[in-house]
């Protein structure tokens, strides 16, 4: 097999209108025959599985994946039968429990799970979320005394408390006891000590399951619920709650935390996403009619109508409004919740509007930071529940390693968020930042990281990260590259071709949706639409027309050749269905443009 490194640029793009090669996604050429043979798959669809890591043996469970092939032992999962242990003697014991909850999509339906197993069997529980601004991610002493002097005696964090070393410390003293389920990356020697602490990414756990996000590991939960109450024998005279029934809510986390879809949890989310087409929970129905949206549940719905909004609350509302209308079975509870949320989502964008024009200004123009390995942004009043938002738009748009930070400056301290281009280690940068003394706290993971400055640090900080960082971005840059998966014409585009590839759904990291290309094609009738999208229709020599779209790249270079009527061009990107007024057609979706006259050998 030819390595994505050693391959040619694929229709001789060497350098696309953003800057990046064009590659053929690598395949090895035997999985790809056999994988035509033993599903009955066409050569392409064959070719775009295989380079996903798809055996031959392993295609039934990728093209059908289940979740009784591939439910784990919930055993296998450290401390997971003591954790069962604890809440079911809790349950019997009727102790006032807590779920803490973290505040983001991930969070809620971890709680929403939890909240709505012990409603089946007979107990309510309280939800607490931290304030994003006034309290930090995660449990605090603060916050359990809080709890405890509800009259609570056990809490259950979730999506959080991995790291609450402090915090769990402080609970024991005054007697709050604390169960933790959570799948962030640990470090060795650094595990709070809980009564029981779930964790597949906790040092020494053997589960093997740590691409789950908190939602996924909730749901094994479930499951040794049932089994520690079936076993004590509860369900004698009570019927034993059918966790299929919260699948949606697993596969909410899964796909808005953005874990690898792969094995487990690719059967956690496709199972869940036709749980959830069924819109039979009354908090994600209300969201969807308050969206204006409809259909049969899809990664598209969780991850960009549904989760958005659910994500508002924590950003800039009340952190708690999100668990509350994913547990909620009040129809005119979770109307009003929806329209609250949708509310705030509408505000959230405006904020993040605002910033990320003030914070592409500081780049092109104040910092004349443009060229340099690392984005660091910071201004005053930057609202901390988006600046993650802003980083991620800016790495889109720059494609390099982002920072950015919003100044409180009465407190004398910025609070940043950044997110990282492929093959820049982010986190460990600034966790370098960290042991160099110039960050108050800070780390993360590869992808992204977060950070607390002291202002006047800011610019020592920004020449640190692009010292520490120049190296790996620039290989970063030179590896950018748009792989492809086939070659389409305009005509050849049709739904059956899209219909025949979304059998690789669902979508996400370690399965990324198909990308095509589309050699020399005419673009026809160009225009801007609000938000600085642009829409075009595409033909080539193959008689056919391709409607199309480039989201938000009117100021790119890329939009300004869009918007040449009559320009020869090839392009790439994903199929999107096109279902307006009753068609059953499709259009493309616009990731990369080249100029084919550039292209080698063009």
């Amino acid at each position: 097999m030819t390595t994505g490194a050693e391959a040619p640029a694929y229709l001789g793009v060497s350098r696309s209108l953003s800057g990046r090669i064009w590659r053929a996604r690598p395949a090895e050429e035997d999985t790809v025959r056999r994988l035509q043979m033993s599903q009955g798959l066409s050569e392409p669809l064959a070719r775009a599985i295989a380079a996903r890591g798809i055996g031959a043996e392993a295609g039934d469970a990728y093209l059908n994946p289940t979740l009784k092939a591939l439910f784990p032992d919930p055993s296998s999962f450290m401390d997971m039968d003591q954790a069962a242990s604890i809440l079911i003697d809790a349950l019997v014991k009727d102790r006032p429990i807590t779920v803490f909850a973290d505040y983001d999509v991930d969070g809620a339906s971890s709680a929403a799970q939890l909240v709505r197993w012990f409603r089946a069997m007979g107990k309510t529980l309280p939800i607490y979320v931290p304030d994003r601004v006034t309290e930090g991610y995660g449990p605090s002493p603060a916050a359990f005394r809080r709890i405890r002097d509800s009259g609570c005696e056990l809490v259950v964090t979730v999506d959080c408390g991995a790291a609450a070393t402090e915090a769990i410390a402080f609970a024991a003293t005054i007697g709050l006891e604390v169960v933790v389920i959570d799948h962030h990356m640990m470090r060795e020697g650094e595990v709070p000590v809980a009564s029981a602490l779930v964790n597949p990414n906790r040092p020494g756990c053997g589960s093997g399951q740590g691409m789950l996000a908190a939602a996924g590991v909730t749901f094994v939960l479930l499951a040794a619920l049932n089994r520690e109450a079936r076993q004590r024998g509860l369900f004698a005279s009570s019927p034993e709650p059918d966790i299929r029934q919260w699948l949606d809510l697993a596969a909410m986390g899964a796909i808005c935390d953005v874990t690898p879809l792969v094995r487990f949890n690719r059967a956690l989310t496709a199972q869940g996403l036709k749980v959830m087409s069924s819109w039979r929970n009354p908090g994600l129905k209300a969201l969807l009619e308050v969206a204006k949206a409809s259909g049969p549940a899809t990664t598209f719905h969780a991850g960009f109508i549904l989760g958005p909004r659910i994500n508002a609350g924590g950003r800039i509302g009340r952190a708690d409004l999100g668990a509350r209308l994913l547990s909620t079975d009040d129809p005119v509870e979770a109307a009003e919740l929806a329209a609250e949320l949708d509310a705030l989502n509408a505000s959230r964008k405006d904020v993040e509007r605002e910033i990320l024009d003030q914070a592409v200004e500081m780049v092109e123009r104040q910092s004349n930071q443009a060229n340099d390995p690392v984005l660091l942004v910071a201004s005053e009043g930057w609202h901390p529940g988006v600046i993650g938002i802003v980083a991620a738009r800016l790495r889109e748009r720059y494609r390099k390693p982002t920072l950015v930070i919003g100044i409180d400056r009465a407190a004398d301290v910025g609070k940043g968020s950044g997110r990282s281009q492929p093959g820049v280690n982010l986190g460990r940068g600034v966790q370098a930042a960290y042991e160099a003394g110039l960050l108050i706290a800070g780390g993360g993971h590869a992808m992204a990281a977060g950070l607390t400055v002291k202002p006047d640090t800011i610019p020592e900080l920004r020449a640190f990260l692009c010292e520490a960082l120049a190296e790996e971005t620039e290989e970063a840059a030179a590896q950018d590259a748009l792989e492809i998966d086939a070659l389409i014409t305009t005509r050849g585009a049709d739904r059956a071709l899209y219909e025949s590839f979304q059998r690789m759904a669902p979508f996400g990291p370690a399965n990324p949706e198909p990308s095509f290309a589309a050699a020399d094609v005419q673009v026809e009738r160009p225009q801007v639409l609000r938000g600085g999208h642009i829409r075009v229709t595409l033909s080539d020599r193959s008689g056919g027309k391709l409607k199309a779209v480039a989201w938000r790249a009117e100021d790119s270079e890329m939009g300004r050749r869009l918007m040449n009527d009559g320009a020869n061009l090839h392009v790439a990107g994903k199929l999107k269905p096109d279902d307006w007024q009753g068609r059953n057609a499709v259009e493309l979706e616009i990731e990369d443009v080249a100029d084919p006259r550039r292209a080698e050998g063009g």
